[in-house]
């Protein structure tokens, strides 16, 4: 174990989705290439949702949560991960699939180093990026496929309390045309990078995106 993955798993009671839903209503959920009950919905978001929907009522549960170096199908419908010689196909974060206009919540204190909407069909739509630094360790948090509205007056350098709300999530129309999710991710070293970083990797790239992208689940621990 690293030191920031020690730092990360020293944590407690670390939430990024409102508190009232306790991690006893969250579930796992494939959706990996291996699950063929959602090979024909990776372009239908409503559709999607819907399957969402109904599997968390068969779970009894409120959100269903995964995908950490996950190999899936659900990018090949978009020309930013579907390259003839840079197949991007392996999920670097973890998803919380839920009800749109949760509200997001900061992992950690810190500030804000970005928030951006990258928009287009297949990314993350509203994003922030939030800049850490624990026993010297410097990191980040990546928050994906927000709403718009809730980021409208968030500034950069904003100082934020750890639990605190920072956006909500997003529907299809507005947070790259998925179902509603967050896509939570932890970044080591953001290099050059503002306002947006891979949360997918080819296979061939895995072992320098592994390093720089730690499990993000040694800090919530669903």
């Amino acid at each position: 174990m690293t030191n920031l993955e020690k730092i990360l798993f020293e944590q407690n009671e670390v939430f990024v989705l409102e508190k009232t839903i306790g991690k006893t209503n969250y579930v796992k959920i494939d959706l990996s290439e291996n699950n063929v009950d959602i090979k024909n919905l990776t372009d239908k978001p409503i559709e999607f949702e819907k399957y969402i929907d109904d599997y968390l009522q068969k779970k009894k549960s409120k959100v269903a949560f995964g995908g950490y170096l996950e190999k899936r199908n659900l990018y090949k419908r978009s020309s930013l991960f579907d390259g003839l010689s840079n197949n991007r196909n392996i999920h670097l974060g973890i998803d919380l699939w839920t009800k749109a206009q949760t509200a997001v919540l900061a992992a950690l204190d810190g500030v804000v180093f970005s928030v951006s909407n990258n928009a287009g069909v297949g990314n993350y739509g509203p994003t922030i990026i939030l800049k850490h630094t624990i026993e010297s360790e410097t990191f980040y948090t990546l928050y994906g496929h927000l709403s718009k509205k809730s980021i409208d007056n968030l500034k950069n350098g904003t100082s934020v309390k750890k639990g605190t709300k920072i956006a909500a999530l997003g529907n299809y129309t507005e947070n790259g045309d998925y179902a509603p999710h967050l896509h939570f991710q932890i970044i080591k070293d953001i290099e050059h990078s503002t306002g947006d970083y891979a949360g997918v990797c080819a296979e061939k790239d895995l072992d320098y995106y592994q390093k720089h992208c730690p499990d993000p689940n040694l800090l919530l621990k669903l």
